[in-house]
C-alpha cells in the first residue's frame, strides 16, 4: 500500500513522471483503437488525462506547470518540423486561399466565443477556454493561461473549459466530414478519386512479350507511352539489375514496374504479360529479390534540392541507382521524372551499395543517421 501511494498519490518528482508516462501509454494504446475505420490517434492521451483527473490523480503543482509547458514546446517544435518543409511550396499552389480560409474559420469561432461571453453568463476566461477545447487548440490554451497570468488573473479555469469541449471538438468534426461526404461528395468521387491528384504507386511484375519492344531502350518505349512509369528492376537471364534509360529490353526479361494502379491495364498492354504475384504487400523480402542490390531509404536534407525534379538529378544514368517510391507525410508518391522534391521527403533508393553511398551526400541523410 505505501508503494502505491509513492508511486500514484503522493507528491513527488518520481510521482509526477510516473502519472504522466501511464496517461501517456494508455492514450497512445487506445489511440490505435479504430471504431468505423476512425481512430483519435494520439488526441487520446488528452481523454485519459481527463479520466485521471476525474479518478482523483493529481500531481506537483509546479511540476504540473513545468510539464504543461515543456509538452508545449515539444508540441508546437514538432508540429513546424514535419510541415516546415512544404509550408513555403504549398502557398503557390492554393496554399494562401485555404491559410485565409482557416483564418476566416478562427476569426468567426473567435466572435462568436465573444458574443455568447454577453449573452451567457460564462466568464470571458472560461470562454476562452471553451473556444480553444472547440477548435482543438492547444497552442491557444497555452497563450491564454499566459496572458491571464501575466494580468493576475486565475489561469486554472480555462483548461477546465477547454478539456469539456475539447472531446466534442475532436469527436464533432469527424462525425461533420462524414455527414459532408455523404451529402455533398459522389461514392465513386470518395472511392476512386485521388487525394490532391497525387498518384499512389503500385508496384507489377511484367514479363517482356511484346515483340515490338524487342530490342528498344526504356527510354524509347516510356517516350511513345501515355503513361507515367518507372522499371525500379530488370531480371534478364536470372540476374537483377537497376536498368537505366538506355537499358534495352529483351524477349523473356522480367521487369518490376512501379505506376499507378489506374495505369497496369495499359502497361500489360505495352509489355505483353502480367505475372500474378503481388508485390505490393509489407512482408515482401527485398534482400533476397535483389541479392547484390541493396535498398535504403534517405531523406531529403540539402537544401539545394527543394523544389528540384528528380529527372533533373539524373541519379540514375550517372550512378546506376533507382529511386522506387517517394514518401511524403507518410504518403507515397510515384517517382516520376517531374516530381519536385521537398525537405523532408523519404525517398527509396534501390541499387549497389557503393553507388548508394556516393549519393547519399547529395540527397542528405539515410534515416538512421539524421534519428
Amino acid at each position: 500500500m505505501n508503494l502505491i501511494d509513492t508511486l500514484f498519490v503522493n507528491h513527488s518528482a518520481l510521482q509526477a513522471i510516473i502519472v504522466i508516462s501511464l496517461c501517456c501509454a494508455l492514450g497512445l494504446a487506445f489511440g490505435k483503437i479504430k471504431i468505423a475505420g476512425v481512430s483519435l490517434g494520439v488526441t487520446f492521451v488528452f481523454f485519459v488525462g481527463i479520466l485521471a483527473g476525474h479518478l482523483g490523480l493529481s500531481i506537483d503543482s509546479e511540476m504540473l506547470h513545468y510539464a504543461q509547458n515543456f509538452g508545449l514546446v515539444l508540441f508546437v517544435y514538432e508540429l513546424g518540423v514535419q510541415v516546415g518543409p512544404g509550408f513555403f511550396s504549398s502557398l503557390a499552389n492554393g496554399g494562401i486561399k485555404l491559410n485565409m480560409l482557416g483564418l476566416l474559420l478562427a476569426l468567426l469561432t473567435l466572435a462568436t466565443a465573444i458574443i455568447l461571453t454577453h449573452i451567457t453568463p460564462v466568464s470571458l476566461p472560461d470562454m476562452m477556454g471553451l473556444f480553444c477545447g472547440a477548435t482543438t487548440n492547444t497552442p491557444a490554451l497555452g497563450g491564454v493561461q499566459q496572458t491571464l497570468s501575466q494580468l493576475d488573473i486565475p489561469s486554472s479555469t480555462p483548461a477546465l473549459g477547454c478539456a469539456v469541449t475539447y472531446p466534442l471538438g475532436v469527436v464533432g468534426v469527424i462525425l461533420a466530414i462524414i455527414f459532408m461526404r455523404k451529402i455533398f461528395v459522389r461514392q465513386n468521387e470518395i472511392t476512386d478519386a485521388p487525394i490532391h491528384n497525387i498518384p499512389k504507386p503500385a508496384i507489377t511484375e511484367f514479363d517482356i512479350a511484346n515483340p515490338g519492344i524487342y530490342g528498344k531502350k526504356i527510354s524509347d518505349v516510356a517516350r511513345v507511352s501515355n503513361t507515367h512509369f518507372v522499371i525500379s528492376r530488370l531480371w534478364h537471364n536470372g540476374e537483377v539489375s537497376i536498368p537505366t534509360s538506355d537499358t534495352l529490353l529483351n524477349q523473356g526479361d522480367r521487369v518490376l514496374v512501379v505506376s499507378t494502379p489506374e495505369d497496369v491495364n495499359s502497361l500489360l498492354i505495352l509489355f505483353g504479360e502480367q505475372e500474378n504475384k503481388d508485390w505490393n504487400t509489407a512482408d515482401i523480402d527485398w534482400n533476397a529479390v535483389d541479392r547484390c542490390l541493396i535498398s535504403r531509404k534517405l531523406i531529403v536534407t540539402h537544401p539545394k534540392l527543394n523544389g528540384k525534379t528528380l529527372g533533373s538529378l539524373r541519379l540514375r544514368n550517372l550512378y546506376g541507382i533507382n529511386i522506387s517510391r517517394v514518401y511524403r507525410n507518410g504518403v507515397p508518391l510515384l517517382a516520376t521524372p517531374d516530381l519536385r522534391l521537398l525537405l523532408g521527403d523519404r525517398i527509396v533508393v534501390v541499387g549497389e551499395e557503393s553507388a548508394i553511398n556516393k549519393i547519399e551526400p547529395i540527397l542528405g541523410n539515410a534515416a538512421k543517421v539524421l534519428d
